[in-house]
């Protein structure tokens, strides 16, 4: 691929790029379609603006197992239309996952946090022709059950080996798959459920976290009750029992994992006359699982993904443009409540490794990475969160670990800041192709992220993903300028869109689908005609080594600010904190902060703002007067003086989702004037801190109506 020369800093270049798969696929292409691509912005090119050609060559190129037909998606079709794919198509993305049968090779490994009556819990594993007979006993028991193509099966669990069969089970035979993470609180949960209604639900009897063991089943019992008092609902119940002395259930209508499992290994059903899992192979745009959004500011949205949209965008993603092997053993640091759980578990289509985690990431900071030398992981992804919190408290893992087999690092759930950059190819691996990836919930899959053949620059995504047609409008809606931050939009469709929200046509009332249907649209297609707006708020960088421009992410839009017209992102304010204030061996215990929060206060009756900083320290320290002027000088040194904050307060605590995002928008309501039941608190890890900022919104909007 030719190059061009770079600006921002080169941290990673890869050493065998000419051999990686994408410089394959753009062969093939090359090939197939008689062009000449030279670099990934050609191959980039081609596949947004040749959506048909792009999607069907994929297809082929990662072995989708079904029927492809002729027919792949309407070339000239706006997101808008949300136009259906591969409408000959009949796909499982259960037998996709399965198509390995080995009974030498892993495909999941459970590792669980060291407890003080455990210090060494043995790690589980299963092998591929392991896991394929245990999914096929619990397809035989779901089926005693008259499950049917379309029943919600949901799963209120921890990260452990039976949750994913249970996932593997559900999608065999056409059921569609629910999760929430076992560290929800019962209200969060029953939120979500009641909405689609599950007939099954899984459940573990006990989580370990923080070096504790924490009984789930008064959680799973709460639940249960809610359901039944709002909606009638009685699901069936199987509890995942674990050997951690987990208290019995009185219910005698809950059934054991294992008695289910039995019950399906005598009955023998949902298989052919060969023994193989009778796959229910439906079309490409049939619902696979349902998502749901944080909803910290109402009732959560259940986004429902296409199971074909999520087969072959993640293959895409793994096998073209990540490079990832059956060889490769993959972790990702998440609960069965995030989407990375999704995209960790797709892993299983390529046949490589999964290590499973059931713990705290942070309480023994060097558990997982004794997990990467021990289990040999070469692909470990985390989040801009935990990469964090690492360098805050000094820790440094490559001073403890070999860490050798590491060939990818990923991170998402927030922006990677610049420091962070440094920190991972500094104190984790010097040599690693370190991928900042971004999409979401809405989509399961990525926007941006990865790519084995171009080179890592600090600071910043390497490429827009392909396939993607990805770009960055103006407020009012025209395409950004080089060197313009602006709301990233995809222009094209992409096959893992969401069909829509729940209910779908045929699943509940037509006043319920209809509602449904004008949520979906006022979600992504409401801020600008005829695209997909995502709501991040980004940069596109100038084309480096090919590849097209890397993107900056600078925050989400609807916590963007604005004051005195300039717009810019929160992740500008973050940055600076984090290089100038974050802690550091190097740094006076004195001048650094530990947390921050920056969101917008509305001034001049509505026509203005201006910046609020909240920040965080450690221990008892007080926020001086020395310390907020060095915190504005750097700001304005490093940014400009329409970042300065007009304020800076110091509080208590920083209010995050339970999948570790800060809470900027809720807060920002709330110093607005916002009532704090505005905001699901069950949707927080630790809601009693908004307290705090009632009082200080109330401090300040007196402080604006004196003036």
């Amino acid at each position: 691929m030719n190059t061009e020369s770079p600006s921002a800093p080169l941290l990673f270049v890869p050493p065998d790029a000419t051999s990686s798969r994408c410089v394959a696929f753009l062969t093939n292409v090359n090939k197939k379609y008689g062009l000449a691509l030279d670099s990934y912005f050609d191959l980039y090119r081609w596949s947004t603006g040749h959506i048909d050609s792009f999607w069907d060559t994929v297809w082929d190129e990662v072995a989708i197992i079904g029927y492809k037909g002729q027919h792949v998606v309407d070339n000239n079709a706006f997101p808008a239309a949300n136009p259906p794919w591969f409408s000959e198509a009949r796909i499982n993305w259960a037998e996709n996952m399965l198509t390995c049968r080995s009974p030498d090779k892993f495909a999941l490994i459970q590792a669980t946090e060291p407890t003080p009556e455990c210090p060494n819990p043995p790690h589980r594993r299963v092998t591929y022709a392991d896991l394929y007979a245990m999914v096929a006993d619990l397809v035989s028991a779901l089926l005693t059950l008259d499950l049917k193509p379309g029943d919600r099966v949901a799963s209120y669990s921890s990260n452990c080996i039976e949750n994913v069969i249970a996932c593997l089970a559900a999608t065999a035979i056409g059921c569609i798959w629910v999760s929430a993470a076992a560290d929800f609180g019962t209200q969060g949960v029953l939120e979500r459920f009641e909405q689609v209604q599950p007939r099954v639900i899984f459940a573990v009897d006990t989580v370990v976290y923080n070096g504790k063991v924490h009984h789930h089943l008064p959680k799973l019992q709460s639940l249960l009750s809610g359901l039944s008092e709002r909606c009638s609902l009685n699901p069936v119940v199987i509890v995942i029992q674990s050997a951690r002395n987990a208290s019995a259930w009185d219910d005698t209508n809950w059934v054991s994992w294992d008695s289910f499992i039995s019950k399906g290994k005598s009955s023998c059903l949902g298989r052919t006359a060969e023994g193989e899992i009778e796959w229910c192979r439906q079309s490409f745009d049939w619902p696979l699982w349902i998502l749901f959004s944080s909803g910290t500011t109402g009732r959560p949205k259940p986004i429902v993904h296409r199971a074909g949209g999520m087969l072959l965008q993640a293959k895409k993603e793994f096998v073209i443009c990540a490079d990832l092997r059956p060889e490769d053993v993959f972790f990702y640091y998440t609960t069965t409540g995030w989407m990375m759980w999704n995209f960790l578990v797709s892993g299983l289509s390529i046949g490589c490794a999964l290590v499973l985690y059931d713990g705290s990431p942070l309480r023994d900071p060097s558990y997982l990475w004794h997990l990467v030398d021990e289990l040999q992981i070469s692909i470990f992804g985390t989040s801009a969160k935990y990469l964090d919190q690492l360098s805050r408290i000094g820790y440094r893992p490559r001073d403890h670990h070999d860490l050798t087999c590491l060939r990818h690092i990923y991170s998402t759930g927030s922006p990677l800041a610049h420091a962070l950059f440094d920190y991972v190819y500094e104190r984790i691996h010097p040599n690693v192709l370190l991928a900042s990836i971004t999409g979401g919930t809405d989509i399961c899959s990525l926007f941006a992220g990865m790519c084995s053949a171009l080179p890592v620059h600090r600071g910043e995504i390497q490429c827009r993903m392909l396939g993607m047609a990805i770009e960055t409008f103006t407020h009012d809606g025209h395409n950004c300028q080089a060197g313009e931050a602006g709301e990233l939009v995809c222009v094209r469709p992409f096959p893992c869109m969401p069909i829509g929200f729940w209910p779908l046509a045929g699943f509940g009332t037509d006043e319920s689908v209809k509602a449904a249907a004008k949520r979906f649209r006022l979600s992504y297609f409401a801020e600008y005609k005829d695209v997909w707006y995502h709501g991040d708020h980004v940069l596109i960088t100038p084309s480096q080594h090919g590849n097209g421009g890397g993107l900056i992410m600078l925050g989400r839009s609807d916590g963007v600010l604005n004051p005195g017209g300039i717009r810019f992102g929160s992740s500008e304010i973050y940055n600076v904190l984090e290089m100038c204030f974050s802690f550091s061996e190097e740094r006076n215990a004195n001048d650094t902060i530990e947390d921050a929060l920056v969101v917008a206060q509305s001034i001049e009756d509505g026509t203005d703002e201006r910046v609020i900083l909240f920040v965080k320290l450690y221990g008892k320290r007080t926020l001086s007067i020395e310390m907020e002027q060095k915190i504005r000088s750097e700001i304005r040194s490093r940014r400009s003086p329409r970042h300065v904050p007009a304020r800076i307060i110091q509080v208590d605590d920083i209010p995050y989702t339970l999948n570790g995002k800060r809470v900027e928008i809720p807060v920002k309501k709330i110093i607005n004037g916002a009532q704090i039941s505005s905001v699901n608190s069950a949707t927080l890890r630790n809601p009693e801190c908004l307290a705090q900022f009632a009082s200080i919104g109330e401090m300040l909007r007196n402080e604006i109506s004196k003036r």
